[in-house]
Order: C-alpha cells, then structure tokens, then sequence
C-alpha cells in the first residue's frame, strides 16, 4: 500500500509514495511552514511595482504573490469580482465520465470513481482555492491519502502558500517547491492537485491577472489618498478663535483647544470676552479624484469579469439589453474556467484515484474524465413549437437529446409521468401550448383495449358484409352518372333497391351485446 508503481502518459514507470504529505516528509521543506508574508503593498510606488514583476519574470514568485495577496484583502472591489468568478464555478454540476466505447467495466470504475468524489467533503473547497490561480497564474494543494477497504482514497487537499513555489529556471513553466536549491524540489506524483491557470497566454509566472490589476490597484490608491487629504482640507469649515489684546498665554491655550475640539464634541466654552466664528469651507472639487477612482474600478471589472454592467451600474449606458450581454460574457468566461479546470481534476484527482483502485486500468489513455455540465436549459416555449413542426415533417428526432436540452429527467419505468390528459390548462396561453406540444411528442405505449374497443372492432367485421353491398352499388352509380341532379335521384332510389334486413339484424346484436357487457361491467365493480 505504502508505494505503488504507476506508468506515466509515456508508459515511464513512476515511484508513487503515499505514506505522508512531501511539505511535511522532506527535512529541507520545513522551512516553509515558518514563512509569513512581507505584505509588499506597503509603500508601493510604480518603481517598486515594476521590480516585483520583473522578478516573477526571473522566477521568484513570492513577492508578485504576496503582492497578489494584499490586493484582493485591501481592494474590496477587487475581492468582489474575484469572489464572482471563483463562486460561479462551485455551482456547476459535475460528473465522471467514462472514455468513448467504454467496456461494462470500464463504465463500473467511472461509477467507483464518482462515488468516492461524491462523498468527498472536501473537492467544494478545493474547487474554489484553485480558482486562486485567476488572480496569481497558478494554484497548489496538496493531497492526504488515506487505505482502508482495499481503497486507495483521498482524505483531505490542503491548500499551500503560493510563496512556497518558484520555477524551476531550466523549465519556465514548471512549478517546484522552494528547498534551497537552484532548481526547487520537484512536486511529488500523485501528491498535488496543481492547477495553472491561463488567464493570459506566457510563461507562467506571467499567467496570473495580478499583472494586469496591480496598476489600476496602485493608481486608485494614489487617488484614494488625494481625495481623503482633500477632505481634510476643504470639506470641513475653518474654525476662527479671536482673543482679546492682552490676553495671557493659559488663555490663548484655553481658546486653541476650544477651537480644536468643539468640530468633533459641536460644544465647548470659552471666557467671556473672546469669540469663536466658523468661516465658509474652501471651495474645491472631488469630481477628479472621484473619476479616477471609477476608471480604475471599471478597469479591474473589464479584466476579471470581461465588463461592468454585472457589477456597476451608472444610469445612463446600464440598459437591460447591455447588462444581458455583458452577462453572456461572464458566463463564457466562467465556462472558460471550468474547462482548464476539469482538464486538472481529470489528470490530478479522477487519474490517481483510476490508477491505483481501477480494474481496467493498463495506461492513461483509457482514463476517466472529470466535467462540468456547462450546457443551460433551453427555453420550452421557443423549442416546443419549432420542434412539432419538425416531427410533422417526419424528422427523426431522439427522445434523450429532448430531455438534455430541457434539462427534464428521463423517468424510470414505474414512475408515474405527465401526459396529455392530464394536462387541464386554465386558459390558451403559450406555455400551455408548449406543454401540449412537448407531450405530443412523448411516445406512449398502447394501452390494453377494453370491452368497448372489442365490441366496436366485432361489430365494423359483421357489418361489412352489408356495407360492402352498399357501397358497391353507390360507387357504380357516381360511375354510371351523367350528371349531379341525375346522380341524386338515382340515390333515391336506392332504398328500394337495398335490403337493410341484415344490418337490422347486426345492429341488434350488438345493442344487446352491449347491453349485457353494460351490467357485467357494472357487477364486477368497473
């Protein structure tokens, strides 16, 4: 159980130990439990900006983390956007998926697989900490293997500081742990759920949106702390204290601290003799500061969520038109995100949990896949009528693409189901309509042909005889006619002509038939 030996994706053995989490094994790695952030944002100029990304370029990350770090803790809007983007990819349903043609076997290892994720407390948070790789490029958690009942299981991801990683200088695009080394210790196999996010095409260290957000960050600060000082300075009246000649220093000293402090306590006294007057405030305008702000907001939200509507809205370009737009853009982006995400759960989560507990497995080619269900239900009321239509035409549509588009469950087969009659519409609006439509494309079984069904069918076969004999007779007539008016008095002769006595005869079996199969219906309680 201890170590297993697994093939790569080349068909490489590799050594997998599970015995204890890599941070917490390797003695060079214990220093990384003691490190605490240098909180880079303090001070912060564009000199000093432009050095923590230029070192992230060189491979040192800590700095451009922790940079990262302090933004979405200082910057409200920030962490608002951000925390969008993360929380939208934790309401996605997923699912295990086995791989194309998959054997019974291979379907009962995807089911296996499903069933340990599912009862796993932990893959919600996992979910969001790897979208942390939006804002810094790249998100690291490391797993906690557990054995029991001959399974292999994961027993909790824990997440790590991103300033315990650095690239490796020889592969730009690898992430390795910080144990002194010129190249970092390499991340042990089956012990990470690694997630690198793109959110923009480079190296990885140039992956993260922190490169795009530390400016509009940096400027708003500057205009933050202009507008407070303006604030200071011309949004409070100046107070004026007057002292009489002659006055002595104690009472010069009384007056200045009546001056300072009657603005906050709005109440104080002063000796007689002296006056206090609150002269108008300086006029100024915080419009500047105010429209620097506001483009730097709206900078950040354009870079997370793809626009502003979603989260800003000023009264004149915020129309409902617009705000649905920039609300397909977001969930583009979201399902963007699922994607990249589903590709590192596939090859960090759902591989390990194939390769040690699966019955198929022989190579990563055969593997289960992770994915989100990012397809939205259609609307009923514009697929029902298009898709009637299509059936009248006679299109072949299958029942099971009906129900993923509607997102409506298939039924089990002693479930009860709606049906058309039992459909009892209050009025003829369109979504009734839609519902008749869609139930007049379910295919229902025939249903067992009752007492009346049989008589009817019993009496059209006794009666053909008869009709035959009169249909025959009228068909050569409308042969024979010359003419309408001639064809009508030729059909009134035909009561003479035809005998009834033995549909006479037909007719009264079968009322009498009818009659009888009445009260045995009636006797046995139907």
């Amino acid at each position: 159980m201890k170590t297993s030996k697994i093939l790569d994706k080349w068909g490489n053995p590799i050594n997998v130990e599970l015995d204890e989490p890599q941070t917490e094994s390797s003695a060079k790695l214990a220093q990384l439990h003691n490190h605490y952030g240098e909180h880079p944002s303090g001070g912060l100029t564009p000199s000093k900006a432009a050095h923590i990304l230029r070192e992230a370029e060189r491979g040192q990350l800590i700095a451009q983390c922790e940079l990262a770090e302090d933004i979405e803790e200082k910057d409200a809007h920030v962490q608002s956007e951000l925390g969008k983007r993360r929380l939208a990819m934790q309401s996605v349903p997923w699912n295990i998926v086995p791989p194309p043609n998959a054997s019974a076997a291979e379907q009962r290892d995807a089911e296996m697989i499903e069933e340990l994720l599912r009862n796993a407390t932990w893959l919600d948070e996992a979910i969001f900490d790897a979208g942390d790789g939006i804002l810094k490029g790249f998100s690291n958690q490391e797993l906690i293997w557990d054995f029991y009942d001959n399974t292999h299981v994961i027993e909790a991801c824990e997440y790590r500081d991103p300033s315990w990683f650095q690239v490796n200088p020889d592969n730009r695009n690898q992430i390795t742990l910080r144990d002194g080394s010129h190249q970092g210790e390499a991340l042990r196999p089956f012990g990470w759920l690694a997630h690198q996010h793109k959110s923009k095409s480079g190296y990885l260290s140039r992956h993260g949106l922190i490169r795009v957000l530390v400016w509009p960050f940096l400027f708003k600060n500057y205009s933050v702390r202009d507008l407070a000082e303006f604030l200071e300075i011309y949004g409070l009246p100046l107070r004026l204290g007057k002292y009489p000649a002659g006055a002595t220093e104690k009472e010069k000293m009384t007056l200045l601290r009546a001056v300072m402090s009657i603005g906050h306590n709005a109440g104080g006294i002063i000796p007689k003799g002296m006056e206090l007057e609150f002269e108008k405030a300086a006029d100024g305008a915080s419009d500047p500061f105010m429209a620097m702000i506001n483009w730097c907001e709206k900078s950040q939200s354009k870079a997370i969520l793809g626009g502003t509507l979603t989260s800003q809205a000023d009264g004149k370009t915020s129309t409902n038109a617009l705000g649905n737009v920039h609300n397909e853009v977001r969930t583009e982006i979201r399902d963007a995100d699922l994607k990249q995400l589903q590709n590192t759960l596939t090859r960090d989560i759902v591989y390990p949990l194939y390769a040690l507990n699966g019955k198929t497995y022989q190579n990563p080619r055969r593997c289960p896949r992770f994915e989100f269900d990012t397809t939205e239900p259609e609307d009923i009321a514009q697929l029902a009528d298009p898709l009637s239509k299509f059936v009248e035409m006679g299109m072949r549509i299958p029942t099971q693409w009906l129900h993923e588009k509607t997102k409506i469950p298939v039924a089990n087969k002693d479930e009860a189901v709606l049906s058309f009659s039992n459909i009892q519409p209050v009025n003829k609006n369109a979504e009734n309509a839609a519902l008749r439509n869609i139930a007049v494309l379910k295919q229902q079984p025939e249903a067992e042909p009752d007492s009346a069904d049989l008589l009817t069918e019993q009496l059209k076969q006794k009666a053909a005889p008869a009709l035959n004999q009169w249909l025959g007779r009228i068909e050569q007539m409308v042969e024979d006619a010359t003419s309408l008016q001639g064809l009508m008095d030729e059909l009134l002769t035909l009561e003479d002509e035809l005998s009834d006595s033995e549909m006479i005869s037909v007719m009264q079996h079968a009322f009498a038939t009818a009659e009888l199969a009445g009260r045995f219906d009636v006797q046995e309680g139907e």
